[in-house]
């Protein structure tokens, strides 16, 4: 009988022995990496496994190998891991839409602009001429240009070019003619701009839209090319969520079944574009979400851009003491609408440049969310900030904002807005200091798409040519970590996303990104060139 015990007592003790060496089965080992990870305290490690589509365990490559059974193991050779990329304020599908279009980014004179529209034309024969990329800000004449190069040119066909920050666009005759705009036409919340009684071509914000009302909407095959094609350069540069900033229902919709279908897998953050459609069918219905698609606010656009001298400034322009640039929209009405998504449960993204539309958000926004502390409502670009509505700022009023905007814009914005107002502009480490986070994006394709130029730009707050020495205006430069994190956990915290995205924690999502070099540590005029070896989503390698 005794031995009898003794053989089930062994038995059993072989069992359990056996019960703790058995090993979990798991999807995938990375391992012999530089992780960072983006966690609470910013820790490092050196492997992690994935199941599911989710980050299982972080740890050591020794460690994780003894408890675990992979169907694939991956050395990374050292190489830096991050989080996917998060845009936080882009135009993916226009930049989509865009590979469709001529490309006049990086144009030095109005000369090259119609050059590259000649040769497009050649290539496509298109019916309507579209572009987007111009800056008269980047030539030698900084003026706005007339059409009448392009009506000589074009005389039967319809031409509009849009200017790089999306707020300007000159119209050939037979553009304006199409979409019925005379010089009586009436230009609410913009400008249609008349010299010596004629028309030059220049249309600024809200007429633009006579101009988009007058060409036909794109093809459904031409949308779902425009997205993937966004989808591939995304994936390129590490991007695994963007935040696209002004989308309709219909294209919201697409996107939603070109995930289901499996050939759309980058995730998207939308903003509904804040049409009377999309808001009565929204505000009925309510926010949607899948895995891969987030529609829970509403993109409100409260004035222009200081590159065109659209930005609502509280005082006239320092290089045009007659203008104040303009609010899209009057005060009424945007005090209208945030009312209606107060009483929603969307959030509300507000574009403001200028520092007269940010006081005027700012205010609203703390004004209704005074007894809501999670509304997490966003200023979307936060350009131009009055000393004293700084304090507004908080984890619940959020500034988002695009480093590259400083970079771009500081060969001409002192002369916009004068030395003193300057010092509250692209102050980018005292909006950080006062909110507690930062959202940082590119909006492109205003700029580019490289979240490396992003990088760059807030860190060593200088252009690709690395201008200027010393950096420009380098007490709002951010740090390295503050950077990573307003590229990752703090912008899906801008998102409503934090608990699943945005930092390689177990139970999120395996979204990360495999890098050439340590963006970290390398010399900072090596930022902007590093290049992504491997980008992954939802633990499928996507690039």
């Amino acid at each position: 009988m005794l031995r009898k015990i003794l053989v089930v007592l062994i038995l059993g003790s072989m069992l359990i022995s056996c019960n703790f060496t058995q090993k979990i089965d798991a999807d995938l080992l990375i391992f012999n990496a530089e992780i960072y990870t983006v966690n609470d305290n910013f820790g490092t490690a050196e492997a992690f496994v994935v199941k599911g589509g989710k980050f299982l365990e972080i740890g050591t490559t020794e460690a994780l190998q003894k408890k675990y059974n992979f169907t694939e193991q991956i050395d990374a050779q050292g190489k830096t891991i991050l989080p996917g990329f998060i845009d936080a304020h882009a135009h993916f599908y226009g930049l989509g839409l865009q590979q469709q279009k001529v490309d006049l980014s990086g144009t030095k004179s109005f000369e090259e602009v119609v050059a590259r529209i000649v040769e497009f034309q050649k290539l496509h024969n298109l019916d309507f001429i579209t572009g987007r990329g111009w800056d008269q800000n980047d030539w030698d004449v900084k003026e706005f240009p007339t059409k009448d190069r392009l009506d000589i040119l074009f005389p039967n066909t319809p031409v509009a070019v849009t200017r790089i920050d999306g707020h300007a666009i000159l119209a050939n005759q037979a553009a304006l003619d199409k979409a019925g705009i005379t010089v009586k036409t009436p230009a609410q919340g913009g400008a249609i701009e008349v010299k010596n009684g004629k028309l030059t071509g220049i249309l600024i914000d809200n007429p633009m839209d006579l101009i988009a009302n007058a060409q036909d909407e794109p093809s459904l095959q031409e949308q779902v090319d425009a997205l993937l094609a966004a989808q591939k350069i995304s994936f390129s540069y590490g991007l695994t969520t963007v935040d696209d900033a002004g989308i309709g229902r219909r294209t919201i919709q697409l996107m939603d079944s070109l995930h289901k279908a499996g050939t759309f897998k980058i995730r998207i953050y939308a903003m509904i574009s804040n049409t009377p459609e999309n808001l009565d069918y929204y505000l009925k219905n309510g926010p949607f979400k899948t895995e891969r698609l987030n529609v829970r606010s509403f993109k409100f656009y409260g004035d222009g851009a200081l590159g065109s001298r659209g930005a609502a400034l509280k005082e006239p322009y320092s290089d045009r003491a007659d203008h104040y640039g303009a609010l899209l929209s009057p005060v009424k009405d945007f005090k209208e609408f945030a009312k209606r998504i107060a009483n929603s449960k969307f959030q509300l993204n507000t574009h403001a440049i200028g520092d007269s539309a940010n006081s005027l958000v700012l205010k609203t926004y703390d004004e209704l969310l005074k007894n809501d502390e999670n509304r997490r409502w966003r200023v979307e670009h936060s350009q131009v900030i009055d000393e004293m509505d700084f304090k507004y700022f908080s984890k619940n009023i959020i500034p988002s904002v695009q480093p590259t905007h400083a970079t771009s814009d500081m060969y001409w914005a002192e002369d916009r807005l004068g030395p003193e107002r300057i010092q509250g502009a692209y102050a980018y480490k005292k909006l950080l200091d006062q909110a507690g986070i930062i959202a940082l994006g590119t909006d492109f394709p205003v700029e580019e798409v490289s979240p490396f130029y992003t990088f760059h730009s807030s860190v060593a707050r200088k252009d690709l040519e690395n201008f200027p020495d010393g950096g420009y205006m380098m007490e709002q430069a951010l740090s390295r970590e503050e950077t990573l994190r307003g590229m990752t956990i703090w912008a899906a915290y801008s998102n409503f996303e934090e608990d699943e995205k945005g930092s390689i924690e177990p139970g999120k999502f395996a979204d990360f990104i495999i890098l050439e070099k340590n963006i970290m540590k390398v010399p900072e005029d090596e930022i902007s060139n590093i290049k992504v070896l491997q980008t992954w989503v939802n633990g499928e390698k996507v690039f």
